[in-house]
């Protein structure tokens, strides 16, 4: 029977093994895959000595019990028997996107349903969460904005709770738009229960999306965790209601440090459940949402910055057939303009 480094010979099983017993955003388990590989990083997780490092003794003793080959073909064969796919970088469908996270990344995604829906570039995708025990109110104005994103040919994503993230994906489904959950468990358990007919017709007309493996609960952690995934995944991240120390909060605050437009829709000033939002334009880290214009605005900000990037690492800052300068009456031809 093949030991544990022989099956991590492979980088995508490596991946899955390092996925599997590792937390979500673990850094010393990133920081390794980006220094010596996934491979090598189970190797030296399993290996007599301490890896070399920062946190190595740490790390290795937190992951070598857990590293098991029984473990892993189980594993594998949920992921088969549930008709999931595993994504790994390099895969055409992997979201480039989320390699802004850094080490932080995610080492796989389990994915059951579209996974073209990821290939897209990120200012065509569009997170709008917020509040579990949301309002009329807000429901209403998701599901307005959500027809218009659709219309608009837009993704969009959201977590698949309860309250406006359940909005928004019944929105985008009732409207024949594309949606994508990013959940905090495995995929073969829905969470909430309550939403697993909801979920069920997301992996069917749209995508299901985690990066822990089949079986693993969504723990408390791991809400916070999908968040930062939420933020990394998407143009612009829209918080329609959150009371004011709302979870959904925590997903702005990673799309903050990524440098993602976060917008917030105001509430009536007496609502609990708006109280978040108000947080976010009284502080000056989101931008106002008064209707879906707003939200392209926003989406076309990080396309157009996203291209003036790839100008300036290609030295096409200023326009090399425009050399005479601007005379009366004559406009400067630029990029910009």
């Amino acid at each position: 029977m093949d030991t544990i480094t022989e099956l991590a010979a492979d980088e995508r099983t490596a991946r899955i093994i390092l996925a599997t017993v590792s937390e979500p955003g673990d850094v010393v388990t990133g920081r390794m895959i980006r220094t010596v590989g996934a491979t090598e990083t189970v190797a030296r997780a399993v290996a007599d000595e301490v890896p070399v490092g920062p946190d190595g003794d740490t790390w290795q003793r937190r992951l070598a019990p857990r590293i098991d080959a029984a473990q892993l073909r189980r594993v594998l064969a949920e992921t088969e028997r549930h008709g999931m796919r595993v994504l790994i970088p390099g895969d055409s469908d992997w979201p480039a996107s989320v390699n802004a996270l850094g080490d932080h990344a995610p080492f796989a995604l389990w994915a059951k349903g579209d996974t073209s829906l990821l290939a897209g570039p990120v200012w065509d995708r569009l997170t709008i969460t917020g509040a579990r025990a949301s309002t009329g109110y807000g429901e209403h104005i998701t599901t307005d904005l959500v027809q218009s994103a659709v219309s608009d040919a837009r993704t969009v994503l959201s977590g698949g709770a309860y309250g406006i993230d359940g909005a928004a994906h019944r929105a985008a489904l009732t409207f024949g738009g594309s949606t994508v959950a990013v959940l905090a468990g495995g995929l073969d358990r829905p969470y909430p229960a309550g939403h697993t007919e909801l979920l069920g017709r997301v992996a069917d007309n749209g995508l299901l999306l985690s990066e822990v493996p089949p079986g693993a609960a969504p723990t408390k952690w791991r809400f916070p965790q999908r968040g930062r995934l939420l933020a990394a995944l998407s143009g612009t991240i829209v918080i329609a209601e959150a009371g004011y120390r709302s979870g959904s909060l925590h997903t702005a605050a990673r799309a903050m440090e990524l440098g993602r437009p976060v917008g917030a829709i105001p509430g009536p000033l007496t609502s609990a459940a708006s109280a978040g939002c108000h947080r976010l334009l009284r502080d000056g880290l989101g931008s106002i949402i008064t209707g879906y214009d707003d939200i392209r605005e926003l989406l076309h900000g990080v396309r157009d910055g996203v291209h003036r990037a790839v100008r300036e690492r290609a030295g096409l800052e200023t326009d090399p057939l425009d050399q005479e300068k601007p005379g009366p009456g004559r406009r400067p031809q630029g990029p910009g303009l």
